[in-house]
């Protein structure tokens, strides 16, 4: 069952080593990712699972221990899911993660993540809403406490200079999903246009769908932690418990 839930942005440039001279820019989104991630430690989990956006060669599931690397970004710096096992060392999975569930993985060492064993899961932006449900299912009975670190930027088309260039739509589509994360609605989240989201290069529309999944009947509460678009780009910050 799930206990709790983090929602947070996956940006490479979350990571100051990343972000260099704009690390200070994002200092309180990652206050506020370390403040979402503790409320995940204190709810006792036996099993954590980070979902996050993937493209074809990082989807499907990433055990403990799994690496990722930002070398990709011109940064010397690796990551790896939570603790690998004793010995795991060489007999590590190859498969990479995806740069999502690597900022994830960063978010968890930079919190010394040590409450519950974890596990990611890599998920394609084009993933039916119905799978995507599906798939929070299964997770949340995959333990009697499972927590979620949920991975995903809104809109990158909140500007001229965004990413996806100035769309009208996505203020008030980052607006609904800020509304719904904060009150853990649970059926708003389900009911997300996938087809707008994805005109709005909304990546994270499908792990926020897997987060609907695990959370129906779960009860749980909602808190907004952080909203704002420094880039163009909804960054969304949000802690259910």
């Amino acid at each position: 069952m799930l206990v709790a839930a983090a929602v947070c942005p996956c940006p490479p440039l979350l990571v100051p080593e990343v972000a260099a001279g704009a690390a200070p820019e994002l200092d309180a989104a990652r206050a506020a990712c370390s403040d979402a991630i503790a409320v995940l430690a204190a709810s006792r989990p036996d099993l954590l699972v980070v979902v996050g956006p993937a493209d074809r060669s990082g989807r499907g599931p990433h055990a403990q221990g799994a690496r990722g690397s930002f070398r990709g970004f011109g940064v010397d710096l690796d990551v790896t899911l939570g603790e690998a096992s004793p010995g795991q060392g060489a007999a590590a999975p190859e498969r990479e993660l995806p740069t999502s569930l690597a900022v994830g993985a960063w978010l968890l060492g930079r919190t010394k993540w040590s409450a519950a064993p974890v596990e990611g899961l890599g998920v394609g932006e084009p993933l039916e809403p119905e799978r995507c449900i599906q798939s929070g299912e299964g997770i949340a009975a995959r333990a009697d406490r499972v927590a979620l670190l949920v991975m995903g930027d809104s809109s990158a088309c909140r500007t001229l200079k965004a990413p996806g260039y100035l769309d009208d739509r996505a203020e008030g589509f980052d607006a609904r999903v800020a509304e719904a994360l904060g009150a853990a609605d649970v059926a708003a989240l389900k009911s997300l246009d996938a087809e707008l989201a994805y005109e709005l290069k909304a990546a994270g529309r499908a792990p926020w769908q897997v987060l609907a999944g695990a959370a129906e009947g779960a009860g749980l509460r909602g808190a907004l932690l952080f909203d704002d678009a420094p880039y163009g780009v909804g960054y969304l910050v949000a802690a259910w418990s």
